[in-house]
């Protein structure tokens, strides 16, 4: 898991907004789990830090996550925004990286 966060933020608004796209919160909580490259979200940050995690999940697809950190009784936990698989010209770069 990234930096000091110690789990998951999940509620049924983040879930509904993730799932949209096929991406399961199996798949999620996986990517995190696998050190996946992490990069600020500089255009969808206005309110609050937002970040993007790409990886792969369990069976090898791209994915990418926009999420924030968020404290709950004094733990910090990831709140995943929104998922989705990557398209072929984001994982040719993501490779390159």
């Amino acid at each position: 898991m990234e930096g000091s966060a110690h789990g998951f933020d999940w509620d049924s608004a983040n879930t509904k907004k993730c799932e949209k796209h096929g991406v399961s919160i199996a798949e999620i909580e996986f990517l995190f789990l696998r050190d996946p490259t992490i990069y600020p979200d500089l255009k969808h940050s206005e309110t609050e830090d937002r970040q993007i995690a790409a990886g792969k999940n369990y069976e090898g697809r791209y994915v990418a996550v926009v999420f924030t950190y968020r404290e709950r009784d004094g733990i910090m936990l990831v709140r995943p925004i929104s998922a989705r698989y990557m398209h072929r010209k984001e994982i040719k770069r993501f490779e390159k990286l």
